[in-house]
C-alpha cells in the first residue's frame, strides 16, 4: 500500500509539472536565432545543409570569389565590407570582433555596388596571410576548407555579419 501511494504522489507530481509553466517562447540571447533584418545572402555558392560554400582548384590557381548580396526591397544598400576575416573552419565571430587593421584579411574596407559587394582573393594570397592554415587537400575526402567572415556596413551605419562562408580547396 506504500508503495502505490508513493507511485501515485509520484504520478501527480510529474503531471502537475508538466502544466504549471507557461511557456511564454521568449528565450534569452543564447537560445535563439539571431537573424538580422536584413539577411546577406551569397549567390553562387552551394550548401549541403551547412555554411555556403565555393570550390577552388589549385590547379586553376585557387582564384577565391564570394558575392556578397542583400534584397533589393530592403532599401538599403552595401556601402562596404568592412572587416574580412579568414582561417580555419574554426573561425568565430570572436576571431572577426578582435581582429584589428594588422590582422584582418582585408587591409582596407573594399566598396560595395547598390546591394552588392564582391570579395575576390586566392588561395596563395590566402596562405601569405595564414600561413598555419592548411590548404593542401587531405587524401581523403579530397579536399580541406577554410573559412572566411565578414563585416557589412550598409549605407545607413548598420553592420551585419553573415554567416560564415567556406572555400573547399581541391587539387
Amino acid at each position: 500500500m506504500k508503495n502505490i501511494l508513493i507511485n501515485l504522489f509520484l504520478l501527480v507530481l510529474v503531471a502537475g509539472s508538466n502544466i504549471s509553466c507557461k511557456d511564454d517562447l521568449i528565450y534569452s540571447d543564447l537560445v535563439r536565432d539571431n537573424r538580422p533584418d536584413i539577411p546577406v545572402t551569397f549567390p553562387g555558392t552551394d550548401t549541403f545543409g551547412f555554411n555556403p560554400f565555393i570550390v577552388s582548384s589549385l590547379a586553376s590557381g585557387g582564384p577565391i570569389q564570394f558575392t556578397l548580396s542583400i534584397p533589393s526591397s530592403s532599401g538599403r544598400t552595401i556601402k562596404e565590407i568592412t572587416k574580412v576575416v579568414g582561417g580555419a573552419t574554426s573561425i568565430n565571430v570572436g576571431t572577426l570582433n578582435s581582429a584589428t587593421s594588422t590582422s584582418a584579411y582585408n587591409p582596407a574596407p573594399i566598396a560595395g555596388s547598390g546591394t552588392t559587394a564582391v570579395f575576390t582573393t586566392t588561395i596563395a594570397d590566402f596562405k601569405k596571410k595564414y600561413p598555419s592554415v592548411s590548404t593542401t587537400p587531405a587524401a581523403l575526402p579530397n579536399y580541406t576548407e577554410i573559412q572566411f567572415l565578414f563585416l557589412v556596413t550598409l549605407d545607413d551605419g548598420t553592420q551585419i555579419v553573415p554567416e560564415p562562408v567556406r572555400v573547399r580547396i581541391v587539387n
